[in-house]
């Protein structure tokens, strides 16, 4: 019996790779080629058709590194080709191994009109439909000669990954470039044997496999291999059958998605996507146009903008499948971003940008969130998930996870307030299904909640600029549409699959807290210049909103709106989830931090003019405090005369044998001529901070080689081997003018050096490290330890709107896989009456290890800390974080939820000191312990409302108001869309003070009209 199954099956795989698939494209007639190839960037299309062309011999190497090659095609139908299908067949010398990460072209008409895409799994453009005999045929190829980075051995270094390093030598040559007949007879042979013959690998032995088995020997039996598009349609007829049969009625159905993933930067820079995108819309909406059902689902409004706006051409044809229904808007943000590092704020405007530009550019509203491939979900994603108006949640991702098995398909997802999400991941276990037999057979097999839910949802497509969803991929979904041995499947819009699962689930399987992604867990660190100016620009935008909005209100100050547009739709994209987590080539990390210095003047220009408006022509200074708590006596979002502002004091420096104590009125540092931390107390409780014999503020150096992923990984086994840096180049202490104490470390390490100033300011529990590295390891980590003497059976690191807590334990496999995770602006380690908090201004990763006591008289459990500041992956970018590297933290002694929270926002919002006549008042204020102003704002309908999002920030209920220090005629409570909603509505206020009760982590958005 196996070996009957084996013959059959071997003939048929044989047959239809060697001959079937070649004979799709019959009697090729070459066409005649010319080409210009352009000395530098792409140009419009426009003017690429009116490029000097030359004769170009197919075979011809053609096309260096990021390059742009205009070919040029002409011919004519034969005439005795009437009657038949006729297509362009172009390869331009692709490895159909890897489809979106090489060559591609988009083909435009002689007039200027696109037509499709080429590449590696969509190799032909139709001519006609049925030829009259003679048309003449002039096309145009705008060809992109991307350099293949990751290749079969992905993870050597390249220089390849930024234009200015790049090889200049031809990467492609074309192999063909000819006329052909599309034997569409052919072509479906060649769908239904494919169809069944993967049917068959996964059917158990049985009467169906072996009526498949029966009826493709009977089928090859006829087709005669030198005559094989005449004997085609005999070889179908002994298909009819089996093709026929239909499925059980308790058959899984896969709702398909047409979906082509496309990186908004990735393995190509930014320009390269908007010509991606470009030509994958062109193919899927010429797919649209040559089907009945297929729909094609893509995300991200910053894609489509790029398309409005460098090729309007192919916006047409968008525009007019989204109005037909077949073309679909997903997700709702401006990129598939990452969710892990962004700040609350710019979660917000991820959602704001992206539906405002849904609902003006193309009149749809989108109601789910769409991550297939994002590193892992936030616990506050939930909340801003429904508060942003959106009813369900979809990822792939987890899938991925290195240990533990992903429990369900289809549940709520619970976050850190309460707020629930419906949520899917899609059993088959990838975002760029090709329906294979295997596939569809998975789906099926792995669905968790089939006892009562009847599907899941398959993204359809090849993604990165593969080309999308093919004719084949459609073909093969109608013959899978209902057939017996099969799941079903079906196009349809996730919305639909989403409110089926609602009914057919109504009280689904809970998971509560994070979506952490057992992988790519060194995306928190990799490429910290990129992370860096992610933190600042969110900040200085936040800020820049603030000051403009008092301004508006106070002055008649004109609220830049154009312009903060422009600037989070630029920080959005760079939070893309291969830009901000680090993986991408040097070319994009090098826009990005140019970007990130452009969006910075940018910023600092609206904030200049606006504090400008608000203290008045003068020469005083102006201290200004942009943080929601005060500070140096100088009100929250306000600013005070210098003069008026109290003095500090002065912190103490006393030399000691071995080191120097830095002391002011809460709290004693004591550093070791090694510039390391023996002791941090705090005065009022007696308690140190660190544990007995051990030291603090210790830069550690691992060795950092992962399986797999350089840039995206960090394996467990990274622990084993560690160095102190402990070798001193020079030491020093003294006291600044305005009374802070410090101490400077210089270090040599490597072919490196660091220099450390740590500080102790008067009246604060933080003490400072400004760091500055010059980093010239490879394939290294560094990270700065932090051993405390307190027992926390849990971290709290901050998140979105407040704090996730992780256990210290590693008690279970899904603890264990957790040893390196994400933080915002602090993390916090506490036991009953003391804890202790980092804070940083640009780290987004930490680990956390406990340690048994070597001596009975001490704690018994020592936690430590560790802050990961710089890693050395060389692949894709192999210059990764080399050069000049800043970082600030510091170390918040005695400190709980609220102190961490503040100094952690403090250190991120730094005072400014201008000059002017006045200081002022703040527009709004707020009252409550853990009532936490988010955003002060004008809303985007430029109604003039003035906007104001608070927080709970402790994690638990609290009762407080909000004040707005003018004249206000009504307030409501809205969405974060700045919209009513059905469970909002009006509030009461009381000469501009409305009361808040917030639950723990409860997000609140309220929108005042101004007088």
């Amino acid at each position: 019996m196996h070996d009957d199954v084996s013959l059959t099956t071997g003939r048929a795989k044989r047959v239809l790779t060697e001959r079937l698939w070649p004979a799709v494209h019959s009697h090729p007639a070459p066409l005649e080629v010319a080409w210009h190839e352009l000395p530098g960037e792409p140009v419009q299309p426009t003017d690429g058709l009116a490029l000097d062309y030359t004769p170009y011999e197919v075979g011809a190497p053609w096309g260096a590194a990021w390059g742009t090659t205009w070919f040029r095609l002409r011919g004519a139908v034969p005439a005795e080709w009437a009657g038949r299908t006729v297509e362009a067949v172009v390869d331009l010398g692709f490895d159909v191994n890897m489809p979106g990460f090489q060559a591609e072209a988009l083909v435009y008409r002689a007039d200027g009109s696109p037509v499709k895409s080429l590449n590696p799994r969509n190799q032909s453009v139709t001519i006609t439909e049925k030829a009259a005999g003679g048309e003449e045929v002039e096309l145009y190829l705008e060809a992109a000669s991307n350099p293949v980075i990751l290749d079969y051995h992905p993870f050597l270094p390249t220089q390849e990954g930024d234009i200015r390093t790049s090889s200049p030598r031809k990467l492609y040559a074309t192999r063909r470039l000819d006329l052909a007949i599309f034997e569409t007879e052919v072509h479906e042979l060649a769908l239904d044997i494919e169809v069944l013959l993967e049917l068959t690998h996964e059917l158990p032995t049985g009467p169906r496999k072996m009526r498949i088995l029966q009826a493709l020997d009977d089928a090859l039996d006829v087709l005669d291999l030198q005559r094989i598009p005449a004997t085609a349609a005999d070889a179908r007829a002994r298909l009819t059958d089996v093709l026929a049969s239909p499925a059980e009625t308790s058959a899984h159905v896969i709702s398909a998605v047409g979906h082509a993933h496309i990186d908004s930067a990735w393995l190509w820079p930014v320009r390269e996507t908007i010509r991606k995108v470009a030509r994958t819309t062109s193919s899927m909406a010429d797919l649209i146009d040559r089907t009945d059902d297929f729909v094609y689902g893509m995300s991200s409004a910053q894609q489509y903008a790029w398309v409005k706006e460098h090729r309007p051409e192919v916006w047409e044809r968008i525009k007019q499948a989204v109005a037909a229904g077949r073309f679909l808007p997903l997700g709702g943000m401006w990129v598939e971003s990452d969710t892990v590092m962004p700040a609350g704020e710019a979660m917000v405007r991820q959602f704001s940008q992206g539906q405002r530009f849904f609902q003006r550019e193309l009149g749809v509203r989108t109601h789910g969130v769409w991550l297939p491939d994002s590193f892992g979900y936030s616990p506050a994603l939930p909340q801003l998930i429904r508060r942003a108006g959106f009813d369900w949640f979809f990822t792939q991702k987890i899938s991925w996870n290195q240990v533990n098995v992903f429990p369900h398909h289809t549940f709520l997802w619970e976050g850190i307030d309460g707020s629930r999400v419906f949520s899917h991941f899609p059993s088959m276990d990838t975002y760029n299904s090709q329906l294979s037999g295997a596939e569809v057979a998975k789906a099926s097999r792995q669905f968790r909640e089939s006892r009562r839910a009847t599907g899941s949802i398959a993204p359809v497509g090849w993604g990165d600029g593969g080309g999308g969803t093919t004719r084949e991929m459609v073909g093969k979904a109608k013959r899978l549409a209902d057939l017996e041995g099969s799941a079903k499947v079906r196009w349809e819009h996730p919305d639909d699959f989403y409110a089926r699962a609602r009914r057919e689930l109504p009280d689904p399987p809970v998971w509560v807290g994070e979506l952490y992604l057992e992988l790519h867990r060194a995306t928190l660190t990799s490429q910290h210049k990129t992370k860096q100016g992610n933190r600042r620009s969110e900040h200085l935008l936040i800020e820049a909103e603030a000051w403009a909005a008092t301004a508006a209100a106070r002055t008649g100050f004109d609220y830049p709106y154009d312009e903060l547009d422009d600037l989070w739709q630029r920080v959005l994209l760079h939070q893309f989830h291969d830009i901000l987590p680090g993986t991408s080539i040097a070319w994009v990390h090098r826009e990005a931090v140019a970007a990130y210095e452009e969006i910075r003047a940018d910023a600092e220009a609206i904030i200049t003019a606006a504090l400008a408006a608000l203290v008045g022509e003068g020469e005083q200074a102006v201290v200004v405090n942009p943080a929601p708590y005060r500070r140096h006596d100088v009100p929250a979002l306000g600013g005070a005369l210098a003069s008026e502002v109290a003095a500090q004091g002065a912190a103490t420096l006393e030399q000691t044998a071995d080191g120097w104590v830095l002391e002011n009125d809460l709290v004693a540092v004591t550093v070791t001529g090694e510039g390391h931390i023996t002791s941090a107390l705090d005065k009022a409780t007696g308690r140190d901070a660190i544990a007995p014999g051990r030291e603090a503020g210790v830069l550690q150096l691992h060795q950092d080689f992962p399986n797999m992923w350089d840039a995206w990984d960090v394996d467990r086994f990274y622990r084993n081997n560690v160095t102190d840096l402990r070798e001193v180049t020079s030491i020093s202490a003294g006291l600044t003018d305005d009374g802070v104490a410090t101490v400077t470390v210089e270090r040599g390490f490597g072919s490196s050096s660091t220099q450390v100033v740590i500080s102790l300011e008067p009246g604060s529990r933080t003490l400072r490290f400004a760091q500055t590295t010059d980093w010239h390891e490879a394939e290294k980590f560094l990270k700065v330890a932090f051993p405390l003497d307190v027992r926390a059976e849990h971290t709290a690191a901050e998140t979105q709107f407040g704090f996730h807590k992780r256990v210290t334990h590693t008690n279970t496999s899904w603890e264990a896989a957790k040893f390196e995770t994400s933080m915002h602006r602090f993390v916090l380690a506490e036991e009953p009456g003391f804890g202790v908090a980092l804070v940083n201004d640009s780290v987004y990763g930490y680990d956390v290890t406990r340690d048994v006591a070597e001596h009975p008289s001490q704690t018994p459990v020592t936690t430590t800390l560790r802050l990961s500041l710089l890693r050395a992956p060389r692949f894709p970018d192999p210059e990764t974080d080399q050069g000049t590297q800043t970082h600030r933290y510091g170390l918040v002694i005695g400190a709980d939820a609220a102190l961490a929270t503040e100094a952690g926002t403090t250190m991120n919002l730094a005072e400014r000191v201008v000059r002017g006549a006045t200081g002022f008042d703040p527009l709004v204020s707020s009252d409550g312990a853990g009532v936490v102003v988010s955003a002060v704002k004008l809303a985007d309908d430029r109604s003039g409302d003035l906007v104001v999002r608070v927080y709970e920030a402790l994690g638990r209920r609290a009762n407080g108001s909000v004040t707005v220090h003018a004249p206000v005629t009504g307030v409501r409570t809205v969405t974060l869309l700045e919209e009513d909603g059905a469970d909002l509505g009006p509030v009461q206020a009381d000469a501009g003070t409305v009361p808040v009760a917030l639950g723990p982590f409860e997000v609140r958005t309220l929108r005042f009209s101004l007088a």
